[in-house]
């Protein structure tokens, strides 16, 4: 019989494989018609197995954060075995992965160009030469074989990584189901105010209360709803309750552990907007700032 363990490392592949195949798909995007879809999927699996038997949920970091890289990781490899690619732009690049494994471990989460850049003592621009030098060596390595094939297949695209929208698309998950489960009343703030850009006069007035008391009541909200994103996603930013023990700090708990319970992953992959939040022209974009 399979332990309780190697069902969870089970469980966690199988939901996790479509990140699998979308992380394949976006690298194909950028590389000649002739690299094996197969064997990169093949790669990507065998680093998600691995991700799901390593993983330690106690560190607090999502584990679809957690496998990303090491998915990347491991297609970027699989690439380098057909690779003709010098060895000065293999150390910059096997230095820039080095970075981006220390600083995602240090972080609880995928450190940002800048970032990268900053631990590495380069310039952005240099960092990102490094992986078009890559590119380059990848096509060049492959038509070498006899394919045809053009530098124009693996121009980097100015868009937001796969497991960087997903992780996006996972905070914005987390920031409905924080709205969703608020007290009442704060709810009713942080709908009308944020949501539905309803004066503040207005919501005094539905509350029958005062506009320092909404403004207040803003402020409240918003505390608790970044204390209850970052405790599941980055528990370390959690601000330490000023009670420990106490009947605020208890309530705080019970409303971290509703905002836990309110979703699942798929749920908060699937771009799925509320209907307070279907008329706002950005509600993604307080996620990140929220969480920060």
């Amino acid at each position: 019989m399979a332990s309780t363990t190697n069902r969870s490392e089970e469980q966690l592949c199988r939901e996790h494989m479509p990140l699998v195949g979308y992380l394949v798909s976006e690298l194909l995007g950028r590389l000649p018609a002739h690299v094996s879809r197969d064997e990169l999927s093949s790669a990507g699996l065998a680093a998600l197995a691995q991700a799901a038997r390593s993983y330690d949920d106690d560190r607090g970091v999502p584990f679809a954060r957690f496998a990303s890289t090491r998915i990347r990781g491991a297609l970027i490899d699989e690439l380098r075995s057909y690779d003709w690619a010098s060895r000065s732009v293999r150390t910059r690049a096997r230095k820039r992965d080095a970075a981006e494994e220390e600083l995602t471990r240090v972080l609880g989460r995928t450190p940002t160009q800048p970032e990268i850049a900053a631990h590495l003592g380069v310039q952005v621009s240099e960092l990102g030469s490094v992986e078009d030098d890559v590119q380059r060596a990848v096509v060049l390595s492959l038509q070498g074989f006899g394919e045809s094939g053009s530098l124009d297949d693996v121009v980097a695209v100015h868009e937001p990584a796969p497991d960087e929208v997903l992780l996006h698309r996972e905070k914005v998950g987390y920031l409905y189901d924080a709205v969703d489960v608020l007290p009442e009343r704060l709810r009713t703030v942080v709908v009308r105010y944020f949501f539905e850009e309803r004066p503040m006069a207005d919501i005094a007035a539905e509350l029958g209360v005062s506009e320092s008391r909404v403004s207040q009541m803003r402020a409240e909200a918003l505390t608790l709803l970044k204390d209850g994103i970052n405790s599941q996603v980055d528990p370390a930013m959690v601000a330490p309750a000023a009670r420990p023990g106490g009947c605020a700090a208890r309530r705080r708990e019970a409303y971290f552990a509703e905002v836990a319970a309110n979703g699942d992953f798929k749920a908060r992959l699937s771009g799925r907007t509320p209907a307070y939040a279907a008329a706002a022209y950005a509600p993604a974009a307080y996620a990140p700032a929220n969480v920060a």
